[in-house]
Order: C-alpha cells, then sequence, then structure tokens
C-alpha cells in the first residue's frame, strides 16, 4: 500500500474486526495457559504516578495514562473494517493472537 498509487492523502484506521478489553485479553491468556491470569484497572492518576516513578518524564507519563483511559473508554473502537479490507481477509482473532504469542 505505501509503494501503490491511490493512497496519497488518505488515512487508514488499522483496528481489528472485532474489539476487546484487557480483561478479555487476560481471560483469553488464563483460559490457553491454564493459569489465573488476573487484570486490575488502575486509575489514571496512579498510573501516571508509576510511570513517574519508574523514570517516565511527567508530561509523557500523564499523556500515556491519559491514552489507556481514553482507550479503556472506547477511543480506539472502529468497525469500518479497514484493515481487513486491506488485507483481503478478517482480522487475527484475539484467541488467534494468543496463541501465536504463546508458541
Amino acid at each position: 500500500m505505501l509503494t501503490s498509487d491511490g493512497h496519497v492523502g488518505k488515512t487508514y484506521e488499522l483496528a481489528g474486526d472485532v474489539a476487546y478489553t484487557l480483561t478479555d485479553l487476560a481471560a483469553e491468556i488464563s483460559k490457553q495457559t491454564g493459569k489465573e491470569i488476573p487484570y486490575t484497572n488502575v486509575p489514571e492518576a496512579d498510573y501516571a504516578a508509576a510511570l513517574k516513578g519508574a523514570g517516565v518524564p511527567a508530561g509523557f507519563a500523564e499523556a500515556i495514562a491519559s491514552w489507556d483511559t481514553g482507550a479503556a473508554k472506547g477511543a480506539l473502537f472502529d468497525n469500518g473494517h479497514q484493515l481487513s479490507k486491506l488485507l483481503g481477509r478478517p482480522t487475527t482473532t484475539l484467541q488467534n493472537s494468543v496463541e501465536q504469542a504463546l508458541a
């Protein structure tokens, strides 16, 4: 796509076909490993503080924390299926992604 004609000035949302949460991800990893993998949603201020404590500059830590909060509220959701259209196939499922990562 980057080397073909017809894409100048276009923006593509490269989202998967099916949305999932970090809770869903933890549950799928738990299912496939047979180990309980908990997910704890950390408040934005606490996450930013932890990042700062790990040496991330304050402004960047706060930005990262706000991005995660936005994502948790659906800010990254897109149901346009642009990625699967560009690929010519459905996007990889959460189950398959976890299988591949664990392989």
